[in-house]
């Protein structure tokens, strides 16, 4: 069986948890950039994980807070999927990306960080992207600043969808 180790995820597990729903708190502060969203659809947005497992690691989530997909509209199901496909295109395209792990963590007891809002995770991978950094070091080397991977993803995803950045 193979492991995944992500020790740095501890800071994001012992921090404190801001009041409220990030996902719902984020996207109305209109600070798309310091928020780290480098895309907005009708019904969902790009937001990238301010505790990524690797470089460009992304959450496709939708607008109204919902935790079960059962509960998602027709319309918002087709445009997380879509937003999916569109973020595996801007890594690949920006980042060289090779392959990836997309997902849903629904509820706790399946590692849901945030668990009564539903967001996908897609996470960019490389063939040989576990160094020895994670193994003998307990470090992920994350090789650009966040805020650095959200203006070239927002760049991507404007060429993509033929819209202006916020």
């Amino acid at each position: 069986m193979d492991t995944l180790w992500a020790p740095w995820r501890m800071e994001y597990i012992k921090s404190a948890k801001p009041r409220g729903c990030i996902f719902c708190t984020k996207p109305r502060q209109n600070d798309d950039r310091r928020n780290l969203i480098p895309y907005r659809g009708t019904h969902c947005f790009v937001i990238l994980n301010y505790y990524p497992y690797n470089n460009g690691h992304l959450m496709v989530v939708p607008y109204r807070h919902v935790g079960d997909l059962a509960e998602l509209s027709a319309e918002e199901q087709g445009e997380m999927m879509a937003l999916i496909a569109q973020s595996t295109r801007a890594l690949t395209v920006t980042l060289k990306a090779q392959g990836f792990n997309i997902g849903f963590n629904l509820g706790k007891a399946a590692g849901a960080g945030v668990e009564d809002h539903l967001h996908c995770h897609v996470v960019p991978r490389w063939v040989g992207d576990t160094n020895y950094m994670p193994i003998l070091g307990h470090t992920k080397v994350v090789p650009e600043a966040l805020e650095n991977t959200c203006a070239t993803l927002a760049e991507a995803f404007a060429e993509l969808s033929g819209q202006k950045r916020r």
